[in-house]
């Protein structure tokens, strides 16, 4: 079990600028097709707010919907899960399991093996190049 970040409100807000803290604090969506322009290079991608290694750029794809999109966390044990049930809808949420920051959703529509796609918000990552 990842070890949990806490930190008061005031220090989320030192730490992230306006739209990050938006996101992950306050569980918004970022415009499509505006944080997806990472480098395709073998690397990791990690929280915005903890630094966790969240998603292997070796299990991104190119969904089209505007926003990085993963078949599978680099660890499961990094991502949580709970049901998100805003805008009248039903879906699943994703989180960083160390501090709790909003990423994004997870649907069923996915390519192989999984067959999930886990639609992220492209400024709740930070990309770590391999070494």
């Amino acid at each position: 079990m990842a070890e949990k970040v806490t930190k008061t409100d005031a220090e989320w807000r030192a730490e992230l600028d306006d739209l990050e803290y938006k996101v992950l604090r306050k569980h918004g969506t970022e415009r499509a097709f505006t944080h997806d322009d990472f480098p395709k290079t073998p690397g990791t991608f990690l929280c915005k707010g903890c630094g966790a290694p969240l998603f292997d750029q070796a299990h991104k794809f190119e969904s089209g919907t505007g926003w990085p999109s993963f078949y599978q966390p680099a660890d499961p044990e990094m991502v949580e899960e709970k049901e998100d049930r805003s805008f009248f809808m039903r879906r699943t949420e994703v989180h960083c399991s160390r501090c709790e920051g909003h990423l994004g959703h997870v649907f069923p529509d996915g390519p192989k093996p999984t067959g999930l796609r886990y639609c992220i918000n492209g400024v709740s990552l930070e990309f770590e190049p391999e070494e």
